[in-house]
């Protein structure tokens, strides 16, 4: 087997991209023997009272010990080509990574989780933490929360399961679990392996069924991994993945699909993840109505008109404030009146702000021909312009076997038979959506007005 080292580590807290090392223990093994070392690290940040009361570290402690960057080099070279073991792998991994990457070194190395290595050779048992192990195992703590001590007790464990299980048994746990991706230790992995790697959306459920997080990919077993992978660097995944108890999934017919299904869940769970994709009770747009004197601009809700069927309408804002934003930048770009848009009040015959810093062509004192002012405005507003919705009425996108009936720019929901669409279009509502809106305005080509015989 590969050069082994078993490694602790205390910190300030429980947060790789936040906390900090404060004292390092390592044992390495392998055909010459076994070394200890340790060291303590000073974290340059203040070690917090209960961390000082968990490990017995305090400030004075560290004050004059060495920092992770004086000691980085001598560590990578102890941990180069040699597999690393830990309990509950993960944490003390995704430390050690983030403390290399702040001095510019790329560590990586094959990680064995004694938590499920543990689980793997003692499946009737239901607790695997360090406390249990040397209650069941009569390890000798020379004391806890210190990292060469629990080094030692973690080495004691692998000493024991070599003394006392086949080895045929423990290579064969030990290559599985160092083939498998690296999962969170509460995760079950059944969960994982029912993953499929096609088109869909994958949910992600707390502590008493709580919606986390919902997502999308076109191979959702990948994706799923790719949170548990990059959760050693990133403080957001980290956070996810501990609070994961359950993943479902839902398989789509392509990526539309899966995109669709995505912000459709995301608005009914509002997940404590997503910041993205919920729904929006504010959404606007900036619309144009004709006047005596020229166009007029208004801010039109979506709770009181009909986005999908309304043809003068230019951009989808969450509220008033980022349509005004939108407005000002297109005034300022195209030396608009700002007066005549709506964002200034003057009165009747009075030059605008603009226009007495030579940004406004001064069509608010008639000094530009409002046509002309007008027709810059349009040109601005352009690139904005909502599309209305091309059909009569329902209309349908094909992707593999799956059926997505879509109707005035919302997503009515998936079908595979002609039952199941009957159904969908029984039920149907047809609240206009941004997200929904944004996804398919650029697939408009694909759709194809709903006739069940064209369909089937």
């Amino acid at each position: 087997m590969q050069p082994l080292a078993f490694v602790d580590l205390e910190t300030t807290g429980a947060t790789a991209s936040q906390d900090r090392i404060t004292e390092i223990g390592i044992i390495l093994v392998d055909d010459t023997g076994v070394q200890e070392w340790s060291s303590l690290v000073n974290p340059e940040t203040r070690i917090s009272g209960f961390i000082e009361s968990l490990t017995g570290i305090s400030n004075e402690m560290v004050a004059e010990a060495p920092r992770f960057c004086d000691l980085a080099s001598r560590v990578y070279k102890m941990l180069e080509g040699r597999i690393f073991v830990a309990h509950n792998a993960r944490f003390d991994y995704a430390f050690l990574k983030q403390s290399f990457l702040r001095e510019g070194i790329d560590f990586s190395a094959k990680t064995l989780c004694t938590v499920k290595l543990s689980r793997r050779l003692y499946p009737g048992h239901p607790k695997h933490n360090l406390d249990t192990l040397i209650e069941r195992h009569g390890l000798k703590a020379s004391g806890r929360h210190r990292a060469l001590a629990d080094a030692q007790l973690i080495h004691q464990f692998w000493e024991k399961i070599q003394a006392t299980i086949p080895q045929e048994t423990i290579q064969s746990a030990v290559k599985a679990l160092l083939s498998r991706p690296s999962t969170p230790t509460h995760i079950d992995l059944t969960m994982i392996d029912g993953l499929p790697e096609s088109p869909g959306v994958y949910l992600f459920y707390g502590e008493n069924d709580l919606p986390l997080y919902v997502g999308k990919s076109v191979n959702i077993r990948q994706r799923v991994m790719s949170h548990f992978t990059a959760d050693v660097t990133s403080a957001k995944e980290m956070s996810l993945s501990q609070q994961v108890r359950r993943i479902e999934h839902i398989k789509t017919g392509g990526e539309i699909g899966a995109l669709l299904k995505e912000a459709a869940l995301v608005k009914k769970l509002q997940p404590t993840h997503n910041r993205q994709l919920r729904r929006n009770n504010e959404l606007c747009s900036i619309q144009l109505k004709d006047s005596s004197e020229g166009l007029e601009v208004h801010v039109a809700y979506a709770s009181e008109l009909d986005f999908a069927t309304t043809s003068n309408l230019y951009g989808l804002f969450k509220n008033k404030r980022e349509a005004f934003k939108a407005l000002t930048e297109i005034a300022e770009e195209h030396a608009l009146c700002k007066a005549i848009i709506g964002l200034e009040k003057v009165k009747a015959g009075s030059p605008c702000f603009g226009w007495q810093l030579k940004k406004c062509r001064g069509a608010c004192i008639g000094d530009e021909p409002r046509l002309a002012h007008d027709a810059r405005l349009l040109a601005g507003l352009g690139k904005l312009k909502i599309k209305t919705w091309p059909f009569d009425g329902p209309a349908y996108l094909k992707e593999g076997e799956e059926i997505l009936l879509i109707e005035n720019w919302a997503y009515l929901g998936s079908a595979t038979s002609e039952d199941e669409i009957w159904q969908i279009m029984d039920g149907r509502q047809t609240r206009f959506d941004r997200d929904t809106y944004k996804i398919l305005s650029t697939a408009a080509g694909r759709l194809q007005p709903l006739v069940l015989q064209d369909i089937s």
